[in-house]
């Protein structure tokens, strides 16, 4: 079952965030170390109005028990959802950081999809992917994106038998990945 998050998933949520976005996590937050990136994505995403929060989220459930994520927004909110953080940041450290913009604003946006470790390889990942398309479609956007790091050669191939192309390239907290975009039908 995918169910919309909540703020109280931050504990389980932050760690998988943090699995699938990586050094963009300390871009975000400013901090050195992965536990205090951790402790400070689980603060965002029980918040609203920013790129982390749980208002931005579904939860895949096994039973009781949460197993996935997927986080997404819209392009064109992009710098309000990262306003939050280019202000913690420059309050933290004197200075605001550049945080580079992964979504077009004509997009509906796939930031982060995570499995729990033990439970991946059973179609969690997939599920959660069909529910950011059907959310998509719900909101009215027929155009979705995602990235995807040019040195993940088995979720670029998963992505591409989704549908999803490559249409360009984009420099994030020193990885490059590959945009991808597909298309999906919005009824009237």
């Amino acid at each position: 079952m995918i169910r919309k998050a909540e703020p109280k998933d931050a504990a389980f949520a932050a760690p998988l965030i943090y699995q699938a976005i990586g050094d963009i996590a300390h871009t975000l937050t400013g901090a050195a170390a992965a536990g205090e990136a951790i402790s400070l994505m689980a603060q965002f995403f029980a918040q609203k109005r920013n790129r982390l929060s749980y208002e931005n989220a579904v939860i895949a459930m096994e039973g009781d028990e949460p197993v996935g994520l997927a986080l997404f927004y819209h392009g064109s909110q992009t710098e309000v959802l990262d306003r939050p953080f280019v202000e913690f940041v420059k309050e933290r450290t004197g200075i605001a950081p550049t945080l580079v913009k992964e979504a077009r604003d004509d997009e509906f946006y796939l930031d982060s999809v995570a499995v729990r470790s033990d439970k991946r390889g059973k179609g969690i990942g997939k599920k959660l992917l069909a529910a950011f398309e059907q959310e998509a479609i719900q909101r009215g956007h027929d155009r979705i994106a995602l990235l995807v790091d040019e040195e993940n050669p088995r979720a670029y191939q998963l992505y591409e038998a989704l549908g999803y192309r490559q249409d360009g390239t984009v420099m994030v907290s020193g990885h490059q990945f590959r945009h991808m975009v597909k298309s999906v039908l919005v009824s009237a």
